[in-house]
């Protein structure tokens, strides 16, 4: 009798421990869904998968439809990969929004591998080259803050915890089959808007003490393309791409025009156009939409059967449902007010948050707005 009832205590006991360890995994996450979101920040989520980066370098809170459609569509195509986005306006204090108010936000919070995360700058530059100077640049006097700011992030975090980085007007159409690898935006000249590396890759390391040690923020793009294009000469003999074959590198890959950007800059507005035949980007895996260009607030509408429309229609649905075909009618370009979080999959703060920014080059256009920082 005695040994029954001290076997039941024991059932009892390892039950209490069991429901009181769980309950402890969830009041540390309580906007986590259940399988994907067991992981407490960024190092435990993204050092052990390959994820999807988005940055956001403003105080925004609320998404663009354009930049929910770009983190939708890459959690669409990496269903097995974390998408984690950095938004510099999210605290561990920050109160959550309503469903109706700021729909996008909390249409990227319901997915199930899109983890949002606060974004703290200073300790994301701990332990790498851009920690000095970013403890003695006086931000307010930087003009091209909100860009330089995220050129600087996104080398750090892909340097810290590899995956690909992307900019937040970048839709995903297929996956991408490299590991290490830089986009060129035209032939010899990269783009920053997209690459990926394993952790700890010294071409990134690299890359920020360029960063450090050639610091001009009044070029445009020197710390972003630029400094890209200027790191990859030494590391890669650049050659004229010959018809579709990417150019192999050591250690690194420097991926032809077609795979990010079939319709170049001066051509953006074909997004925007009624096309006879949809082109099937068959050899592409991603699509740069230049949203920096659009300063004339081309709109996704509704029925229009415009190519941005279709491509909305095919890689982010949820995104088109919601906030294109929504109660209140077609989106347009223009960006939405500030908010303050709601219903998401909330984290501890660990590495400030940036809204993708893309430098273009000093001579070309970088493809996000200032109000966002594109990320």
């Amino acid at each position: 009798m005695l040994k029954e009832l001290q076997l039941s205590l024991s059932v009892i006991l390892l039950l209490a421990c069991g429901f009181l360890y769980q309950f402890t995994l969830k009041s540390s996450c309580l906007f986590c869904s259940p399988s994907f979101k067991s992981q407490q920040g960024p190092e435990a989520l993204l050092s052990h998968r390959r994820g999807i980066v988005f940055l956001e370098t403003s105080e925004r809170m609320e998404p663009t439809h354009l930049v929910s459609c770009a983190v939708e569509s890459a959690a669409k195509i990496y269903p097995e990969r974390p998408v984690a986005f950095f938004m510099k306006g999210l605290t561990d204090s920050t109160p959550m929004p309503s469903n109706s108010t700021y729909p996008a936000f909390s249409l990227l919070s319901e997915i199930d591998n899109v983890f949002l995360f606060p974004l703290d700058m200073k300790r994301l530059f701990e332990d790498t080259p851009l920690f000095s100077w970013y403890t003695q640049i006086n931000t307010s006097a930087e003009r091209n803050w909100l860009h330089i700011s995220s050129d600087a992030s996104r080398l750090a975090i892909i340097w810290k915890y590899g995956g690909i980085y992307m900019d937040t007007d970048v839709i995903s159409i297929r996956p991408i089959p490299e590991e290490n690898f830089l986009a060129a935006q035209h032939s010899q000249y990269s783009s920053n808007g997209v690459f990926g590396f394993l952790p700890h890759h010294p071409f990134l390391w690299d890359c920020m003490e360029n960063f450090v040690e050639n610091y001009n923020p009044d070029i445009w793009g020197n710390q972003g393309p630029d400094l890209m294009t200027r790191l990859l000469r030494v590391w890669c003999k650049l050659e004229d791409f010959q018809e579709l074959s990417d150019l192999r590198c050591p250690n690194m890959s420097f991926l032809h025009p077609q795979r990010f950007y079939p319709i170049s800059y001066p051509e953006w507005r074909r997004y925007y156009e009624v096309w006879d035949t949809d082109p099937s980007f068959s050899d592409s895996y991603a699509l740069h939409l230049w949203n920096y260009m659009n300063q004339e607030g081309r709109a996704v509408v509704s029925g229009s059967n415009t190519l941005v429309e279709n491509l909305y229609q095919k890689h982010c649905p949820g995104t088109y449902r919601d906030l294109i075909q929504g109660p209140e009618g077609p989106v347009t370009g223009e960006l939405h007010p500030g908010i303050t979080p709601g219903q998401a999959q909330w984290f501890t703060p660990v590495i400030p948050a940036l809204w993708e920014a893309e430098a273009g080059g000093s001579f070309e256009p970088r493809s996000s707005t200032t109000a966002w920082a594109t990320w």
